[in-house]
């Protein structure tokens, strides 16, 4: 499938851009050869393919989920004026 000098345009259009006379047939040609490409690509047979998040057969290797600091919310609040039932105050900012 081809893509028309109409059908770019409209393409320019809602991507907001500015195709110059001089480069609108080099641009309709590119734009047909992805085109083309992506339905070459459709035709494959994917049947059988499980879906993967990623090409490689790997883990995350993830650390054990345990707290490690003390909490010193307290302590830390201490240097400022505006905390209450352990959360910092903030000015409003949207009306």
């Amino acid at each position: 499938m081809s893509l028309d000098k109409e059908q770019v345009q409209h393409i320019a259009m809602l991507a907001r851009l500015k195709i110059d006379d001089d480069e609108f047939a080099e641009t309709v040609e590119k734009l047909s050869r992805v085109v083309d490409f992506v339905d070459q690509l459709s035709q494959a047979a994917t049947e059988n393919v499980m879906p993967m998040a990623h090409p490689l057969n790997a883990a995350q290797r993830l650390r054990p989920d345990c707290v490690t600091e003390a909490n010193e919310r307290e302590r830390i609040q201490q240097n400022t004026d505006s905390a209450a039932g352990g959360l910092y105050l903030v000015p409003k900012v949207l009306d």
